[in-house]
């Protein structure tokens, strides 16, 4: 993928002398690309939460970043906002593969980068996410019926398996399960429902986990150490 795009910095590292390694993400995709001349005007326009218009060179994996500028005013996010954009992008820096377009996925990332920066619930802004997320890459999974096609049974009870979704079980008591009525809050993403936002955090979770692997997001680590 090569051309002018709009697009968002996901990260920047120091590179060399004076350059940096910029992941980016637009309608086309993650890429990485090498950005000359990092501390200069053009470098300092580079950083996250800002719709940037940019021009990728080159057709291997490591492209070249030839043209930065500012497209839209910038989003501003603060304190818990922040650390949720920081997570937004560390979630696509993992998980999305190099230069493979998903243009709904990049719109529902700027709408839901607007609500943040509204101040919005913070809470089903990211499970939203999450789950778009997912349902991008291929994992998602039906909220309202189980991995056989039944129906959820508001009564039952439920586990997940990450590679075919969830499964009726008839020990209540077994760790890690879900509550079928609160499942059928969530398919209706009804957050308002008791129980519903804890059950699609404590679900995104178990989902995502494979995928992640070992090791820890920081942005969730330093989410966590600012609550300390």
């Amino acid at each position: 993928m090569s051309g002018l795009l709009s697009a968002y910095v996901l990260h920047a590292r120091p590179y060399r002398e004076s350059s940096a390694l910029v992941d980016v993400f637009s309608a086309q995709g993650r890429s990485r690309a090498v950005l000359r001349g990092a501390r200069s005007k053009r470098g300092s326009q580079a950083r996250p939460f800002q719709l940037l218009e940019m021009e990728l060179k080159g057709a291997g994996e490591l492209k070249t970043l030839s043209r930065v500028e500012s497209s839209a005013p910038p989003h501003f996010l603060h304190g818990d906002f922040l650390f949720s954009g920081l997570y937004l992008n560390e979630l696509l820096m993992r998980l999305l593969p190099q230069d493979e377009a998903h243009p709904d996925l990049f719109e529902h990332y700027q709408l839901t980068l607007a609500a943040l920066a509204c101040g919005e619930s913070l809470e089903p802004l990211l499970r939203g996410f999450e789950w778009r997320l997912l349902d991008e890459l291929g994992y998602g999974f039906a909220l309202d019926s189980d991995c056989h096609g039944q129906p959820i049974n508001s009564q039952g009870f439920y586990r997940l398996l990450v590679d075919s979704g969830l499964e009726a079980v008839s020990d209540a008591f077994a760790p890690g399960l879900f509550a079928g009525g609160e499942l059928l809050g969530l398919s209706r993403a009804d957050w308002q429902a008791p129980g519903v936002l804890l059950t699609a955090k404590r679900l995104m979770r178990q989902a995502l986990a494979p995928h992640l692997g070992s090791r820890p997001l920081l942005s969730r680590e330093l989410f966590r150490s600012r609550k300390e």
